[in-house]
């Protein structure tokens, strides 16, 4: 993937108002697929979902970044599959169930509390802040039925 594919892509995402999480180029079989994530405060609906392909695909057919294989253009939301990785993901989750993975090779469960640049607090038994750097992996594990319904 091209460095001017990405700019172009953030470049547009941005001026919806919106965050670019991924791009992800994959072959499949004549075609190519181009995977575009997004979020932003307050959750991504189906209009700004609307609004990123429309405007992406005006910005792609009229550039040739993409060259002249066929492509198809997926835009899709974050997803709770991605890992948090960024302060913006601890903020947007706050009060979502996670599992998060040490740098000592431990595992912690618990609710994302507040967070800020630097780390963040899980709410278990106790309260634990834990920077970002001490955090190997993190997911947002799905409820079915959460505590607060």
């Amino acid at each position: 993937m091209t460095d001017s594919l990405e700019t172009l892509v953030e470049t547009t995402v941005s001026s919806l108002g919106l965050d670019l999480e991924a791009v992800e180029l994959t072959p499949a079989g004549r075609k190519r697929v181009l995977r575009i994530a997004v979020d932003r405060d307050g959750g991504v609906g189906i209009d700004h979902i609307t609004d990123a392909t429309r405007a992406l695909s005006e910005v792609l057919d009229a550039s040739d970044v993409m060259g002249d294989e066929p492509y198809t253009l997926e835009v899709t939301s974050r997803g709770v599959d991605r890992p948090l990785t960024l302060p913006r993901h601890w903020r947007r989750n706050a009060g979502r169930l996670v599992r998060l993975r040490l740098a000592d090779d431990t595992s912690v469960d618990g609710r994302i509390g507040a967070s800020d640049d630097e780390g963040v607090e899980i709410v278990g038994r106790t309260t634990t802040r834990y920077l970002y750097d001490q955090i190997t992996s993190a997911l947002v594990q799905i409820e079915l039925n959460p505590k607060d319904a």
